[in-house]
């Protein structure tokens, strides 16, 4: 493990890895289920069904991601797969809000983009303590 590796704390790791695992599970989902994942979709035209397979590809894809980064990653390493999840986030509660989403369905990506920011904060707020210690 190298020296930036240790500075992440414990509690980074167990979020990140909690949230990867929650990733993993939605993105595996979708394959069993390609029209469970995404509310109200019924259809089982090829064309949706390739957009169910992408999204929960997307979803399985990031999550390993996170995963590898969670385990052996340095700071660096866990803030720009965060930064990724936060910018996919991002983009599903912008198409919620525009689909009519109520208030409660907003509620999930809101808490998750909170986590993630909070993560990326404290991931880049380590790296550049270790680059001045270094420096």
């Amino acid at each position: 493990m190298s020296p930036a590796a240790k500075l992440v704390p414990l509690w980074v790791r167990v979020v990140s890895g909690l949230v990867a695992l929650l990733n993993l599970a939605f993105g595996l989902s979708g394959y069993f289920n390609p029209t469970g994942i995404l509310s109200g979709l019924t259809a089982r035209t090829p064309e949706i069904l390739n957009a169910a397979y992408n999204f929960s590809a997307r979803n399985t894809a990031i999550a390993i991601a996170l995963i590898i980064v969670s385990l052996v990653g340095v700071p660096e390493s866990i803030a720009i797969v965060m930064i990724i999840r936060f910018l996919v986030e991002g983009q599903d509660l912008v198409i919620s809000i525009l689909a009519g989403a109520g208030f409660t369905a907003l509620l999930m990506p809101i808490a998750f983009m909170v986590a993630e920011a909070v993560i990326i904060v404290t991931m880049f707020r380590l790296a550049n303590a270790n680059h001045q210690k270094t420096a």
